[in-house]
């Protein structure tokens, strides 16, 4: 792990070549310029008040006054360390692009691979495979420093942020003792636990599924955000169908084979559809028997689905949910989530096999520690200005700290918690550092103009090869529904998928799905004795 030359340790970059030869060229510019009759006075830079302040223009300052006068601390790159936090739209987008030959790129995230989460919808049911939406973080260049570690807090004073490490218990690791020779365990707290210092920030963190404190959903519902939620939804429903058919009652086969979906957006249209394929192509096959037990619904509180999209669309969506067997319930409220079964607030009980929860997100843990440091709105995401840079509590720009994607917005412009945000804010970001670091006498807000939003528009999947395009923000009249928006949809997202293996294996797995079906196999610990301690171990 390289760190700081201010840091305690002296290892990474203080040792490493290229930041000796970075102080020697400092030194020697600064020793032939020191003769030179200086162009203008300056004024040594100071910190007060949370940003940065100097009584001259940096036109005339050499390139090692200009990292000064700019905060950077690291001499390893001329623009030093850029820390990205998160390996999602936003993050990745950064990491991947990135002038690595200006500066020192730190991607800190716990999940090591980028998820292409408009199809995770699919990989739930076995219409894809797990492998056919993921990236790996360390798989397109090594110039990249990574730490599988969730961020815990920020020091924005200190520019220093605390890390714990996302890797499973391993075997106790030794070092030598250098007072005896011997060998020595390392504690815990030194082995999953690390700080990390930075010149810029980049807070990339996204939001976790927010279940509006409603009783029972973080223990009784599936989300899915992760390939690790999809694993568990696919496990699930499999589980149910293998329960109903050894089960004698018909009531209870009904309640096992219940499948329910709490939201009408998005997410929660294309898993309802991607469910109900699967249902009627492959359960139908290999459960013939037990199709009249089973039932398929989406709740929401709004009275309608797909709210956000044109209002033709989600009329069309409604009916062809309708027509395909799936209610559809609006209006409906939550009142709490019991272990297989969900309560109304009419009072109304309803028995589930499997209950997916999509309504929308909230803050992350990391976010929420910036609290009186940062500047939030009232969907408590960080508050940035136009030009993405951080906020601190009193309005503030915070010094070399920018933020994007889910957890952020822009004072008095709310934006929306979409991948198309959190890719175009990383496009924009990626350019205007890389023009700082070829123009470094520059300031940031020099070298590009305020961050604008362009909504190319949305798509969803509603089922049986259809879909919906809604892109009026572009063109009133650009929406399409039924078959030629579902090869728009599937084109689409194959093209915007990242490398060429996935552009490769995706249309391959599309084929193998329409001609053997989906894989119903499922992965769970076989030895029983393992699985009895694990279950001892859990309750």
């Amino acid at each position: 792990m390289s760190t700081l030359c201010h840091s305690s340790s002296l290892r990474g970059l203080c040792t490493s070549s290229s930041s000796l030869a970075g102080r020697s060229v400092a030194r020697k510019y600064l020793s032939t310029t020191a003769t030179k009759k200086p162009l203008m006075t300056t004024t040594p830079l100071s910190l007060t008040g949370g940003s940065w302040s100097t009584s001259s223009t940096s036109h005339f300052l050499n390139p090692y006054q200009q990292q000064q006068q700019r905060g950077i601390r690291s001499v390893g790159k001329t623009q030093g360390r850029v820390m990205i936090l998160g390996s999602g739209w936003g993050g990745f987008k950064l990491l991947r692009d990135m002038d690595k030959n200006a500066y020192q790129v730190v991607a800190v995230s716990p999940r090591n691979h980028f998820l292409f989460t408009p199809l995770l919808a699919s990989t739930s049911v076995g219409t894809l495979e797990f492998r056919c939406i993921t990236e790996p973080v360390r798989g397109y260049t090594r110039n990249v420093e990574y730490h599988q570690a969730w961020c815990d807090t920020v020091d924005f004073e200190q520019s220093k942020v605390d890390c714990t490490l996302n890797l499973s218990t391993v075997p106790a690791t030794h070092i030598t003792d250098p007072a005896t020779h011997t060998l020595q365990q390392v504690t815990t707290n030194q082995k999953n636990h690390l700080s990390l210092n930075y010149d810029h920030l980049i807070i990339a963190v996204g939001s976790y599924s927010n279940t509006f404190n409603i009783p029972g959903v973080k223990e009784h519902a599936f989300f899915l955000k992760e390939v690790s939620d999809a694993r568990k939804i696919r496990s699930r429903v499999l589980e149910c169908f293998e329960r109903a058919e050894m089960s004698r009652s018909d009531e209870e086969k009904n309640g096992l084979l219940h499948f329910a979906v709490v939201g009408g957006g998005p997410t929660g249209v294309e898993f309802s559809s991607e469910l109900h394929d699967f249902i009627r192509e492959d359960c139908s096959r290999l459960f013939p028997g037990l199709m009249n037990h089973v039932t398929l619904a989406v709740y929401d509180v709004a009275p309608t689905i797909l709210a956000n999209f044109d209002k033709s669309l989600s009329e069309y969506c409604m009916t062809k949910f309708k027509r395909s067997g799936i209610e559809v319930r609006t209006g409906t409220v939550v009142e709490r989530v019991e272990d297989g079964k969900l309560v109304l607030k009419n009072g109304k009980q309803i028995p589930f096999g499997c209950l997916v929860w999509s309504t929308g997100l909230t803050e992350n843990p990391m976010t929420a520690s910036l609290e009186n440091k940062v500047l939030k709105s009232k969907s408590k995401r960080i508050m940035t200005d136009p030009y993405l840079r951080v906020l601190d509590n009193e309005g503030k720009v915070i010094p070399n700290v920018y933020a994007l994607g889910d957890c952020a917005t822009i004072k008095d412009h709310e934006l929306p918690q979409t991948a198309q945000v959190a890719n175009q804010q990383a496009i924009y970001l990626r350019k205007a550092l890389n023009k700082l670091a070829k123009q470094p006498e520059k300031s940031f807000t020099d070298v590009t103009a305020p961050f604008s939003f362009k909504n190319l528009g949305s798509m969803a999947y509603i089922g049986n090869w259809e879909a919906v395009v809604d892109m009026t923000k572009i063109n009133e009249n650009a929406k399409e529904s039924g078959t030629l928006a579902w090869v728009f949809w599937r084109s689409s997202y194959l093209t915007m998928s990242v490398s060429v293996r996935n552009k490769m294996i995706i249309p391959m797995y599309w084929l193998m799905t329409w001609i053997f079906g989906r894989d119903v196999s499922s992965f769970q610990e076989y030895d029983r004795r393992k699985r009895l301690m694990n279950a001892e171990r859990e309750g």
